[in-house]
């Protein structure tokens, strides 16, 4: 468990160590989210990362590739017709 101060202007320091688990470093976004009067946050380039992941669930599929080489092999080939 860790503790912070807010500031008057409502600023809060993350602690190093929760930094370190959500790997936040300067610049970084963060995500907020309130469930059930607990709010969590997240680093939000691993939220926008698991929503694009979930988006794109299946698609591979469905456009043939069967390996990780296929979809290689498909941006190589896209690479090359520019």
């Amino acid at each position: 468990m860790e503790i912070a101060k807010v500031t008057s202007k409502g600023q809060v320091t993350i602690p190093l160590m929760i930094r370190n688990l959500l790997r936040i470093k300067t610049g970084d976004k963060i995500f907020f989210e309130e469930d059930d009067g607990k709010i969590y946050i997240t680093n939000a380039s691993l939220v926008t990362l698991t929503a694009v992941q979930n988006e794109m669930k299946g698609e591979a599929e469905k456009a043939g590739f069967e390996s990780e080489d296929d979809v290689v092999a498909y941006i190589k080939e896209l690479r090359s017709n520019k």
